[in-house]
């Protein structure tokens, strides 16, 4: 095993593998940039380098600049956490160039799961079912209007080198198309430096279910269920749940899927950690739609669900050893729920919230987890991904996991900033998320039928208004100023404080 792993990222994913290294008795190695001098990452870690300005650009996705912080520190592989280089494979290239082990697939496994494309061709040739769509780069509009003229409308456009909701665009009628492949052509080529789109039938409120997996270098693979990801803003997750309220009640689904994803998985020579994402139509037919090559975001559901710990499962497959489990010995207990929590305010358009935390107060109890990353008194930072932290919970059914996350985000205190955690409790309080009834457009249809947000008081101010009057009702009278005090009053401060 490793004596030392350097973590190329930040945040809660830096944090939460840090956790695991300690576990293992790994030493840690931390990199950060301007803005993150004084987060929890580099606090937590047992070595931290500099690699940069604020801008990631300048300092995460600095391939150089982290090889340079392993190989001063003396570290022995990189995990690269999700986002920034985790995906790049011509990273996990340079890092085996340099004699370090990559914690994730080979480079030629990212490389072939990387273009859309490419990854929809191994899915037909493994015999997964893929939504109608083209196979190679469109050559412009044309080439869209006549996949249109044989599937019909509406279709959408996507990157071919795209992810996390960059470059696409939905496409209704021929009067659109122009306009849309314009779009989405520009968004793609400033998000991926690389204009190329294909084309796809769209699927009307489809559910968004994935399949995490993990397999080793001597051929074993094992998936670890599913997750139901449906609940999303701005094709970004916002909710996540395991297992999938439609698969847990529909007998051979998840054998179905998992079995699909694995065939998939071994088409592009895989190992370590990923994640086949699926679409589901309202028939309940399930259809490929990409892998993530590294660990997820939501990961910690699967974990609280199946028992195990994905990060220790990645670092002992990158050491050469062999996965232990096999897929009889899976089991599923329970249901667990993630909100991610984010520095944004519901209230103007989810608009970003960065600035300093004055106070946080987290939920406990059985059943709670928290990955997170700030604490009382630490700046936000408006140059990254505004996430706080992930809150999940378990409990035995989705029902009872339900009302555990509801008491969870009510004891879950942040002010200074706007976060999101209003957002879910009117969520988790709705009845057709209750009932099950999921869709990737489910939170714009949740918008459009509720009134429009108000608002919460701001205790604060409430309280200081109400200290300033009475401050100055005292002072105003000699007479007042050895008056009874009203224990009506005092007990309406307390409640305002609260």
């Amino acid at each position: 095993m490793f004596r030392k792993v350097l973590i190329a990222n930040r945040g809660e994913i830096a944090v939460r593998v840090i956790r695991t290294l300690r576990e293992m008795e790994i030493a840690s190695v931390a990199v950060f940039s301007d803005a993150d001098r004084t987060s929890r990452h580099v606090r937590m870690a047992d070595e931290a380098e500099w690699v940069g300005p604020s801008p990631s650009t300048e300092s995460y996705l600095r391939a150089d600049r982290i090889l340079d912080a392993a190989r001063k520190h003396g570290a022995e592989a990189i995990h690269p956490g999700y986002g920034f280089l985790s995906e790049n494979a011509d990273f996990a290239a340079a890092c085996e160039a340099a004699g370090m082990v990559f914690i994730g697939p080979s480079a030629e496994s990212i490389r072939r799961m990387g273009s859309k494309t490419a990854a929809r061709q191994m899915a037909i040739a493994a015999g997964a079912p893929v939504v109608p769509g083209t196979h190679e780069a469109l050559g412009g509009p044309s080439e869209a209007r006549a996949f249109a003229a044989q599937f019909g409308y509406p279709l959408l456009l996507k990157a071919v080198a795209g992810g996390g909701g960059k470059g696409m665009r939905r496409v209704d009628s021929g009067a659109d198309l122009d306009a849309a492949y314009r779009d989405a052509a520009s968004e793609a080529e400033r998000s991926f430096s690389n204009p190329d789109l294909y084309v796809e039938k769209l699927i009307e409120r489809p559910r968004h279910i994935e399949i995490q997996l993990m397999g080793d270098r001597h051929g074993h693979m094992v998936h670890f269920g599913e997750r139901e990801c449906s609940i999303q803003r701005r094709h970004q997750k916002v909710m996540e749940e395991c297992p999938s309220p439609l698969v847990a009640a529909r007998p051979g689904m998840r054998e179905a899927m998992g079995e699909a994803a694995i065939r998939v998985a071994r088409s592009a020579g895989y190992y370590n950690a990923g994640t086949v994402e699926f679409l589901v139509d309202a028939r309940g037919d399930f259809f490929f739609l990409e892998m993530n090559t590294r660990l997820q975001v939501e990961h910690p559901i699967t974990e609280l669900v199946t028992g195990h710990d994905l990060v220790r499962l990645q670092l002992e497959v990158a050491a050469g050893e062999e996965l232990r489990l096999r897929q009889e010995d899976m089991v599923w207990r329970g249901s667990a729920i993630e909100c991610r929590v984010y520095a944004e305010d519901p209230y103007n358009n989810f608009f970003p919230s960065p600035g300093k935390i004055t106070r946080l107060t987290r939920p406990l109890g059985p059943g709670i987890r928290i990955d997170g990353c700030v604490y009382d008194g630490w700046t936000v930072p408006i140059d990254y991904d505004p996430l706080l932290a992930k809150l999940a919970v378990w409990s035995g059914t989705r029902r009872s996991a339900i009302a555990r996350m509801l008491r969870a985000l009510g004891e879950y205190d942040v002010a200074g900033i706007h976060t999101n955690i209003t957002f879910f409790r009117q969520i988790l309080e709705d009845e057709e998320f209750r009932e099950g009834r999921l869709h990737t457009h489910f939170v714009d249809e949740f918008l459009a039928r509720r009134k429009p947000f108000d608002p919460p008081p701001d205790l604060e101010a409430v309280a200081a208004l109400v200290a300033a009057f009475h401050s100055t009702r005292g002072a105003a009278s000699a007479e007042n100023a050895h008056a009874p005090r009203s224990r009506w009053l005092d007990i309406g401060r307390q409640e305002v404080l609260r």
